[in-house]
């Protein structure tokens, strides 16, 4: 288990919960587009309560979430309105 002093030095950013735990994350440029951003939830004693991975497009807009902790339940795409674009049209190419 981390320390409260090791979750601080590895996520600059955090939120103090109510009950007395921290929500930490940090964002990192993505390869090839946009950005990702690594969010940890922690209890008062710092113990993990549950790690998400989110990957943003260039605009900014959530486009897929990881939960990697308590469960790892692996990619999860989220539609967008361009999904419903039908393919024969202009915007689909």
């Amino acid at each position: 288990m981390a320390t409260r002093e090791q979750n601080e030095r590895a996520f600059p950013n955090w939120d103090d919960l109510p009950d007395g735990g921290r929500r930490y994350w940090r964002e990192r440029p993505g390869g090839d587009f946009g950005k990702c951003r690594y969010i940890k939830i922690v209890a008062a004693d710092e113990a993990t309560l549950s790690f998400v991975q989110e990957i943003y497009d260039d605009e900014g807009v959530l486009i897929e979430v990881h939960q990697k902790y308590p469960i790892d339940t692996g990619h999860q795409y989220l539609a967008s309105e361009r999904d419903d674009t039908p393919d024969d049209s202009p915007e689909a190419e």
